[in-house]
């Protein structure tokens, strides 16, 4: 007991007597692991699995009252016509409401002049279809309703996440692959993974059908296609 007295007196008394402020410790640093950074990617088709339609209506009186009276009740109808063939009213949207005066020239003593005219109001709604094998059916509908332009389908991926979940291990083993590769033609071998960041970028094949109101029909056969959706990680690992 007295021995481990003494040696703590004797530690307590070297704090506060030999000169430490004095001594040279020299430098400090911690040195970075050698690192290679290297990118994997992985990809796979999925099948479209949405349609969208953008259905737009023009009019033309010369009362803007009554033109914006006339678009109204046509673009009620419209909504009704897409309900009724099953789109949810969430995947109903106004893309816009516009309206302006035409202005008309004509000649007076042989100089051309202008005046105010009729008045053009115009709105438009785009609509998601998820059942995309009613394309076809839905177009069809369209084109001989009030609609003056229908634009359409624009076949669209949706829920990719599923298809993103299953590339993460490919990508993973394509980055690894090349970090072997660049490892081995500086003489050294990998060690653990520094960090792991992700990327996502989806890529989609897009059929489209135009059909403008008087052209009526709509039969026109359609194949929705697949878009790509890709996985990419930049993976950073040690040197050894």
């Amino acid at each position: 007991m007295k021995n481990i007295i003494m040696v703590a007196g004797l530690l307590i008394a070297a704090v506060f007597l030999l000169p430490f402020r004095l001594v040279n410790w020299g430098k400090v640093a911690w040195q970075p692991a050698e690192t290679v950074t290297v990118t994997g990617e992985a990809k796979t088709q999925v099948a479209n699995q949405l349609a969208t339609f953008t259905a737009g209506i023009d009019v033309i009186n010369n009362d803007k009252n009554e033109a914006t009276k006339e678009i109204n009740t046509k673009m009620e109808e419209l909504v009704k016509a897409a309900k009724d063939f099953g789109i949810e009213e969430k995947d109903i949207t106004t893309q816009n409401l516009s309206y302006y005066q035409q202005e008309e020239s004509y000649y007076e003593g042989g100089v051309q002049k202008f005046r105010k005219g009729q008045w053009r109001v115009s709105s438009s709604i785009e609509m998601k279809l998820r059942n995309i094998e009613k394309a076809t059916e839905l177009a069809g509908i369209l084109a001989n309703s009030g609609a003056n332009n229908v634009y359409g389908p624009n076949f669209q991926l949706d829920d990719t996440g599923e298809a993103e979940n299953g590339l993460f291990d490919g990508a993973m083993t394509q980055a690894k692959a090349k970090a072997e590769i660049a490892a081995k033609a500086a003489g050294r071998s990998l060690g653990k993974v520094i960090s792991v960041s992700e990327g996502i970028q989806n890529g989609t094949v897009v059929p489209m059908y135009r059909s403008m109101a008087e052209g009526g029909g709509g039969g026109t056969p359609m194949e929705p296609g697949s878009g790509t959706v890709y996985k990419t990680v930049t993976v950073v690992y040690e040197l050894r």
